[in-house]
């Protein structure tokens, strides 16, 4: 399983200042592996997650009352009574303390995203930490022996040494080949996995895109090509809808089964979405690395507090990872050096492909683009992805060197 995760060393590159980013010398990304432990080994790993949580708890609380949540000065404040009260290494309670620090950090941020029309109002309470939720390690709290597929990892009850754990053979490779950085453990569905960061260095960008394939994301069609591929159909938006109903219903009825097969299908739900966002940023740059061309997507940061929708729109428009899906195709693009632009979004929807008249007539229905001036008709999803294509390409010309050779003076 690959997660992407915004890497540290950076460099500029060609188009930068399209996705107002940087790209790195490597890409980060973090590979899970199962643990295989012993019933007497997945106790201590339960109680040492328990533990764990229970002092961030604790200390989220004094970070709630005394306002001290910067790690720096949470952790003078609080480390000495983490560390004795829950018997904790200074490793743990260090990282623990972090956890809490990072969680309002996280939490500030998301406010700070907010418009005036939802004000940010105050931390009514602490933030909270489920009893098994996952616990950050370093390399002095967890060691791999790599050739024999085990770790030792530290616990509340001491270090468990020599256990077992297993994965894809993609995944050992990488974890062989490029671990690097903290890992963590978490416990889910009755399963222990441990989630390793790795660094793959990435491949040379292609300097001279040959165009760039746009990609509309929206709610008929997940996402469609300018090349004239639309992901999604039918089947899918019947699977959602039914998803959305099944919930809706378990979460009337209220009752004690109920909540517990809304947690089971919860959970089927998200790995279908992640199965298929996998499957579609896969085919989306595989196409862009074989044609040579680089990937302009819509910058829809904040889409969700700008755009004003009816109740059954909100539900329809927020039931789709599309954040997901951006950041898969972003890392697996980077992984093969496809380039890739994040463009404008305003009004991609109403401008005509071929002339660029934007006109809110433009779309007389929702699968429907008829162009006012010059009579261009084409689906919609269609032509807004031709439209995020030009505009990624001009993007890229502007942000990139100038390829012209320098002039040469003879005297």
């Amino acid at each position: 399983m690959h997660v992407f995760t915004q890497s540290d060393e950076s460099h500029a590159f060609p188009g930068a200042n399209a996705c107002g980013r940087l790209a790195s010398l490597f890409v980060k990304l973090v590979v899970r592996v199962k643990l295989l432990p012993s019933a007497e080994q997945a106790a201590a790993l339960q109680a040492t997650l328990e533990a764990c949580n229970q002092a961030a708890n604790h200390v989220s609380g004094i970070a709630h009352h005394t306002g001290v949540r910067r790690n720096r000065e949470l952790r003078a404040l609080v480390y000495t009574d983490v560390k004795n009260g829950w018997g904790l290494g200074a490793q743990a309670a260090q990282h623990v303390v972090k956890k809490v620090a990072d969680a309002y950090t996280a939490l500030r941020a998301r406010r700070r995203k907010t418009t005036a029309r939802r004000p940010h109002g105050t931390i009514s309470k602490p933030i909270g930490f489920r009893n098994d939720a996952a616990q950050t390690y370093d390399d002095r709290m967890l060691s791999w022996q790599l050739d024999q597929r085990t770790v030792s990892i530290w616990t509340t009850t001491g270090r468990m040494k020599r256990l077992a754990y297993t994965g894809g053979e993609e995944q050992l490779q990488l974890l062989q080949h490029y671990r690097q950085g903290e890992t963590d453990l978490l416990l889910r569905a009755g399963q222990w996995y441990l989630d390793a960061t790795i660094d793959v260095p990435e491949t040379p960008q292609n300097p001279q895109p040959q165009g760039f394939i746009g990609v509309d994301l929206g709610v008929a069609n997940i996402a469609t090509t300018s090349t004239g591929h639309r992901h999604s159909g039918r089947r899918l938006n019947r699977t959602r809808h039914n998803d959305r109903t099944l919930r809706t219903r378990l979460q009337r009825k209220g009752t004690r089964s109920a909540k517990r097969r809304a947690k089971r299908h919860a959970g089927k739900e998200a790995r279908r979405a992640r199965d298929i966002n996998h499957k579609i940023s896969k085919h989306i740059v595989a196409e862009a690395q074989r044609t040579g061309r680089g990937i302009a997507l819509e910058d829809l940061g904040g889409i969700r507090e700008r755009v004003r929708l009816r109740k059954p729109q909100r539900v329809t428009m927020n039931s789709w990872a599309f954040g997901q899906l951006h950041a898969f195709i972003t890392y697996k693009a980077r992984r093969l050096g496809v380039p890739v632009v994040c463009v404008n979004p305003s009004y991609t929807s109403q401008e005509c492909a071929r002339c660029h008249h934007i006109d809110q007539r433009n779309r007389p229905s929702q699968a429907v683009f008829a162009c006012r001036s010059c009579g261009f008709v084409e689906h919609a999803d269609l032509n807004a992805s031709h439209v995020i294509g030009q505009r990624g390409w001009w993007v890229w010309v502007c942000g990139a060197e100038s390829q012209v050779p320098a002039l040469t003076l003879i005297a």
